[in-house]
């Protein structure tokens, strides 16, 4: 709103509504005039610049993430914070609660938070955030362990979260908005779902199996298939196995909740690859891999908003052209079939083969 009054701007009119007065005075860089009305420009412009940034911290749409902060707060909206990955650790023997290791070659401590069954443990990974979430192998015990001869982390139970993004909040507040959250409505669902640890995302499905039947289907926080073990703590948290219906949980009383996981579908992808000299497929293919990688996430972290996915040949060879080493691509097929491919509404895609 201020874009105009600059230093500049604001000097030249000082002095302008001087020589209204007096046009005979003398207001030159250096003159007495210029030298006192100077220093007033820049205070004035640097109050402008302040009340810029004031004016656009009103606005949600606008607000730095402090202020947005503040902001969502009246109508009680936090950002998601940090959580911690619980992993699962498989040992000789029985470990006891409590106690730490060490993942080889990496900077992380785990400590042992409950019992699975023999020889295997949940282990919360003692930094928090997404950091955890693709560590696996072998576990170094801090403190002497009588008797233990193997200790290994071997599956992500529940990912680690980093702290809500600015943006992704953003959205969660003009979201809160557009729809009101009510008693057990679907919007009602998918925010207090979302909001559970390892959750990335959820669908409501309601009297799925009948009245007031709900079904939620859920994907892991880092868009993966959530494990057996994410699914009965959300599961826990919105409606008790033992007590569904009965609205010990967060669902309403009456609404028998059920949740699962996403699934997913192995696609397969043949292409034909113009290479530039001295490449081959072997060189391109990590790369490739790499790129479907990043877009079967992307498709991924877009499914709770989308009835079903749709893989597209175009957007795979738009990726495979900015490879190194490709000059051109064509006759690209998915599992066989040269079209896009569409996904169950619950189903989320997994990199197969990909040859040329």
């Amino acid at each position: 709103m201020y874009e105009s009054m600059t230093y500049e701007f604001i000097l030249q009119r000082m002095l302008n509504r001087v020589l209204s007065e007096n046009p005979n005075l003398d207001t030159r860089e250096g003159s007495i005039i210029y030298n006192a009305l100077a220093p007033a420009a820049v205070e004035l412009t640097s109050a402008y610049i302040q009340l810029d940034f004031i004016l656009n911290s009103t606005f949600a749409d606008t607000a730095s993430r402090d202020y947005l902060v503040l902001r969502a707060a009246e109508r009680g909206l936090t950002p998601y914070p940090e959580t911690y990955a619980i992993l699962q650790g498989e040992f000789n023997m029985d470990v006891p609660i409590g106690s730490r290791f060490s993942l080889a070659n990496e900077a992380l401590n785990y400590k042992v938070i409950s019992r699975i069954s023999a020889g295997v443990f949940r282990l919360q990974c003692e930094t928090i955030g997404s950091i955890a979430n693709d560590a696996v192998g072998q576990l170094i015990p801090i403190d002497y362990i009588e008797g233990l001869t193997s200790a290994q982390l071997t599956a992500l139970l529940t990912p680690g979260e980093d702290e809500e993004e600015t943006e992704a909040f953003r959205k969660r507040y003009f979201d809160s908005l557009n729809a009101e959250a009510f008693g057990g409505n679907i919007k009602d669902y998918k925010e207090k779902t979302n909001a559970l640890p390892g959750v990335g995302g959820v669908k409501v499905y309601p009297t799925w199996n009948g009245g007031g039947t709900v079904r939620l289907a859920i994907v892991a926080s880092d868009y993966s298939v959530p494990v057996s073990d994410l699914i009965d703590s959300v599961q826990t948290a919105i409606d008790p196995t033992e007590n569904q219906g009965k609205g010990v949980g967060i669902a309403p009383i009456g609404h028998v909740v059920t949740v699962t996981g996403v699934t997913t579908e192995t696609v397969d992808i043949v292409t034909e690859v113009t290479y530039q000299e001295g490449w081959d497929w072997n060189d391109v293919k990590p790369y490739a891999e790499a790129a479907v990688d990043s877009y079967f996430k992307e498709l991924s972290q877009s499914w709770a908003d989308n009835d079903f996915l749709i893989v597209r040949i175009s957007q795979i060879e738009i990726r495979f052209l900015d490879l190194p080493g490709v000059v051109d691509i064509a006759n690209t097929t998915l599992n066989g079939v040269a079209q896009n491919l569409t996904l169950g509404a619950d189903e989320i895609p997994v990199r197969g083969d990909v040859h040329d």
